[in-house]
C-alpha cells in the first residue's frame, strides 16, 4: 500500500514507532521501496525491519533497570562522559548491525538515514548550540510538524544510504550522526565531515520521499508527537501518538516510560488499522 515511509526522530518517544510498526505492517503487508528516518527513528526504522524489537526492548530493559540517575559523575570525574547514554547507544548499535544483518537490510528497500550538516567556517560546538537551541525555541512556539529554523541558520539535508555502507562500522556511524545531539549525544562525523542530528533540518524527514510522492505513490509518515495538525499533502498520510509519550529523550532509567510509548503505539496501530479498514470497505 505504502510505497514510501518516514521515520521522525523523538529519541525514546520512538519506541511508539516499533510498537505502531509491529501492529500495522503484518496486516498491511507493509513494503515500502523507499525508508527514511531521522535521529533514534532512523534506528526504530531498522529494527523494525529486522524484526529485532523484541531483541531491542530487552537490551534497553536491562540496560534501566536498577538505574536511579541518567548521569554518571564517577566517569566524568575521571574524565569520561557525564551522559552515558551515547556510549550505551553505540554499544548497542555494534552489538546489533552485523555484515548479515546488513545485508539483509540491503535486500529489503532503500534505507536511507537523514542528518544534518552544519554551515561551513562556524565553530561546531557554537552552531550545535545554536541549532538545538532553534530548534527547541520553535518546537515550543510553533509546533510545527516540519521545522525550519535549522534551514535558515544554514543547516542542510543530507542522506546517507544504507547501501553505500562498506561495512556495520560506517552504518553505525551515520546512526551516530543522525542523531548527535551535543552534549547528550556526541558529535557525529560521516565521510569526513561533521554531521549532526537529522532532526535539526526536519525531524520527520518527509522531504526525502518527494519523488515517491511525484509519482503518485501513497506514503506514510510516523511522527512521535501528537500534532493537534498535520499538513495536507497529496498521497500521504501521517500517524502520530494519541497522547503526549510521557518520556524524556535520553533517559537511561525510565524504563516503564519506554514501555508506555511502545504500548501506546501497538494501541494507536490498532485504531489506525481500523480507520484504514473503515475507509477501504467505504
Amino acid at each position: 500500500m505504502f510505497q514510501g515511509l518516514a521515520y521522525a526522530g523523538g529519541g525514546n518517544r520512538c519506541y511508539w514507532q516499533g510498537g505502531f510498526h509491529e501492529t500495522v505492517a503484518p496486516r498491511l503487508a507493509l513494503k515500502p521501496r523507499r525508508v527514511v528516518g531521522a535521529s533514534a527513528g532512523a534506528f526504530a526504522m531498522l529494527y523494525t525491519a529486522l524484526g529485532l524489537g523484541p531483541t531491542v526492548r530487552e537490551l534497553v530493559r536491562e540496560a534501566c533497570i536498577g538505574r536511579t540517575s541518567d548521569l554518571d559523575w564517577a566517569a566524568f570525574r575521571r574524565g569520561g562522559r557525564l551522559f552515558p547514554v551515547g556510549e550505551m547507544y553505540r554499544d548497542m548499535l555494534r552489538l546489533l548491525f552485523t555484515p548479515g544483518r546488513l545485508a539483509e537490510l540491503g535486500a529489503q528497500a532503500d534505507f536511507l538515514i537523514a542528518v544534518s550538516r552544519p554551515p561551513r567556517f562556524w565553530p561546531l560546538p557554537l552552531i550545535a548550540a545554536l541549532g538545538i537551541g532553534a530548534y527547541q525555541l520553535e518546537k515550543r512556539l510553533r509546533r510545527p510538524v516540519h521545522p525550519t529554523a535549522g534551514r535558515r541558520l544554514g543547516f542542510r539535508p543530507d542522506l546517507i544510504r544504507i547501501a553505500d555502507c562498506a561495512g556495520p562500522d560506517e552504518l553505525v556511524a551515520a546512526l551516530m550522526a543522525s542523531a548527535s545531539v551535543p552534549p547528550f549525544m556526541p558529535a557525529g562525523a560521516v565521510a569526513s565531515r561533521a554531521a549532526l542530528d537529522g532532526g535539526l533540518v526536519d525531524s520527520a524527514p518527509a522531504w526525502a520521499l518527494a519523488d515517491v510522492e511525484a509519482a503518485g505513490a501513497p506514503t506514510l509518515v510516523l511522527l512521535t508527537r501528537p500534532f493537534a495538525e498535520v499538513p495536507q499533502v497529496e498521497g500521504r498520510t501521517y500517524a502520530r501518538p494519541s497522547q503526549p509519550i510521557p518520556v524524556s529523550q535520553f533517559t537511561i532509567s525510565n524504563w516503564e516510560g519506554i514501555r508506555f510509548a511502545y504500548e501506546l503505539g501497538v494501541k494507536d496501530g490498532e485504531d489506525f488499522l481500523r480507520t484504514m479498514e473503515q475507509r477501504m470497505a467505504g
